[in-house]
């Protein structure tokens, strides 16, 4: 292989345009595609930026064209040479370096390439696993590229947007103590501390807490975090967050700050301008109007109670469940009558894979009658009623959730999903943002029998509910704040509890004894008697939010090096084995094996 020989890139495979015509240029990249046409050889030649058309012809340098005949794809090369437009007839106006080209005077091959194990065609189809091991092939494509340099720009975006609104960058320990509450830690043994075990942050909540007590006041820091959880295409077992606090601030100071960020990110990143304030809705409103506490507002098929109408039908299921507490909901798929009966028991399938015992639907005829297995159960009356509720019209579906409210709303939450996806209801682009607020503070875990923090022990009961905490802890609402993009939670935060007394009856109502409380947040609930201002803040999940920007479907493909759904990485084959002198260090037994592997 060669040497750049003093060659020194002059500009990148993007930059070259009609106004460097007649230029001498060097450029450096890789063989993206090499075309021979006799007497001519063509390269596509690329780096980070884009391609540039490279022409090796005899007549230009007879040596460069002769060494051109062993270049193969993803060969890195560097070419000198001069800047010319192309014939008439040969132009790309689909890239911006499509109207010129460079004859090439000069060529190194800087290293050769064995056939890479996929083409870098950007409509190819390579499976995940082909891709993960050979990431850095990968990484290559002009879609990762641009994934990966959204991802910068929204990093840059984000902190001059906070660094101009007075917050500082602090960096919070990785290394820290493992918490009762939330996901599974993973651990790390301590070698000169026998026995004991750091736990790598899922969160810096604690950290961030405690600089508010501090006096920092503003605090960011876009921080990976870590949580041993089973892996969905939105998760990963280390992520990257953009995490913040604030002092002397309510929610609506929160909001109206996160409102502009957005604004800033999306304009700045993407050229896109958004319209805030965003729409609102309590984790109420949410729930009986989506089914869900991160409702994807592109479409509508809204849930709608009918549970007073359902009540005195002709229908015995719907009696029953009604009088045992449960709600009865329905949906109307408009325009949709025309779903045959397959598709209609698929859905049905559908909906009890998520906990119904079944699907009640109705298809509205013509003249407004109803075709339906349960039909003959409702009273004209009661079907008209039904109808002016959900505002059907002939060709229009009904779809009907009884049971829990917890269940139907799980169950027509998805279906309405399903229908978007099935219907093609949901937007090729846009953002639709909404701020969900006002969750519960706590909610009943069946399995422990005790109750649990919906999102962590350390968020602020709503003050009006505060007498609730001891009599009735499932009425508390918090002061908690998600907001959501698309159908998908890509920020969530609380006002912070920064009363020591209000601290310790909240981990009561955790059934967390004075005892563990002192052992585990000991340090926390002596801050609070020194001096803790109110506070409160948000965490976003850049990946996510990237993703979403994106277009994207899965956040492996806007993190440079992620894990497979087993938190394996298939480039380093990490999680590895150690040797035993290792486990001899941190005093770990080498000798344990799974259950499985015994059998």
């Amino acid at each position: 292989m060669e040497s750049m020989g003093g060659l020194k890139r002059t500009h990148d495979c993007y930059s070259i345009t009609e106004e460097s015509l007649e230029a001498e240029v060097v450029l450096m990249g890789w063989v993206h595609r090499r075309r021979d046409h006799g007497g001519l050889i063509f390269v596509d030649l690329r780096d980070r930026k884009g391609i540039t058309q490279v022409v090796f012809a005899p007549e230009v340098d007879e040596k460069a064209h002769q060494k051109a005949h062993s270049l193969r794809s993803e060969y890195v090369i560097a070419v000198r040479g001069k800047v010319r437009r192309r014939p008439e007839g040969m132009e790309n106006p689909k890239i911006k370096t499509g109207m010129v080209e460079v004859a090439c005077t000069e060529l190194r091959i800087l290293n050769t390439s064995k056939t890479p194990p996929f083409p870098l065609d950007e409509d190819r189809e390579v499976s995940e696993s082909v891709r993960l091991k050979y990431r850095y092939i990968d990484l290559r494509k002009a879609h990762m590229v641009a994934n990966l340099t959204l991802r910068h720009r929204v990093c840059q975006a984000m902190r001059e947007y906070l660094s101009r609104h007075d917050f500082l960058e602090i960096e919070t320990p990785m290394l820290t103590r493992s918490t009762p509450e939330g996901a599974r830690d993973y651990l790390v043994p301590s070698r000169v501390n026998p026995g004991r075990f750091y736990a790598l942050p899922q969160s810096p909540q604690l950290f961030k807490q405690i600089l508010m007590i501090a006096g920092m006041e503003r605090y960011f820091q876009i921080v990976r975090c870590f949580r041993d959880e089973d892996l969905r295409a939105d998760r990963q077992p280390e992520f990257t967050q953009l995490d913040m606090e604030m002092s002397f601030i309510d929610e609506e100071d929160i909001m109206g700050l996160i409102e502009g960020l957005m604004q800033h990110v999306f304009s700045n990143a993407l050229g896109v301008e958004l319209n805030p304030p965003f729409p609102r809705l309590t984790y109420q409103e949410a729930m009986e109007r989506f089914g869900t506490d991160r409702p994807d507002t592109r479409f509508g098929l809204e849930l709608v109670d009918i549970t007073d109408i359902a009540s005195g039908c002709g229908l015995k299921v719907f009696n029953t469940i009604v009088e045992s507490g449960g709600v009865v909901k329905a949906i109307n798929g408009k325009g949709m009558a025309d779903l045959s009966r397959k598709d209609l028991d698929v859905l049905t399938e559908f909906a009890q894979s998520f906990g119904a015992k079944g699907l009640a639907w109705v298809k509205i005829k013509e003249e407004g009658s109803w075709q339906s297995p349960i039909a003959k159960f409702f009273k004209h009356n009661e079907q008209q009623e039904i109808m002016e509720r959900l505002q059907a019209v002939p060709g229009d579906i009904l779809f009907f959730g009884a049971d829990t409210a917890e269940t139907v709303y799980r169950v027509l939450g998805e279906l309405r999903l399903e229908l978007a996806r099935r219907r093609n209801l949901l937007p090729g682009k846009g953002f639709n943002f909404v701020w969900v607020t006002h969750f519960p503070l706590l909610e009943f875990d069946e399995d422990e029998g005790r109750f649990k923090a919906l999102h962590h022990p350390f968020t602020a009961p709503s003050k009006e509910d505060l007498d609730l905490l001891d009599t009735e802890p499932s009425r508390v609402r918090s002061r908690a704040y998600d907001l959501v993009l698309n159908g998908i939670e890509i920020g969530g935060g609380s006002i912070r509890i920064h009363q020591e007394a209000v601290q310790k009856r909240v981990f009561k109502a955790l059934n967390i004894s004075d005892e563990e409380a002192e052992e585990k947040f000991g340090f926390l609930l002596e801050a609070l008697t020194l001096g803790a201002p109110p506070h409160g803040g948000i965490a976003f999940g850049l990946d996510r939010l990237v993703m979403l920007m994106a277009g994207r479907d899965t956040i492996r493909d806007v993190i440079a090096f992620p894990k497979t759904q087993k938190a394996q990485c298939l480039m380093t084959h990490a999680p590895a084995e150690v040797s035993m002198a290792q486990l001899a260090e941190l005093y770990l037994r080498p000798d344990w094996q799974r259950e499985e592997d015994l059998s």
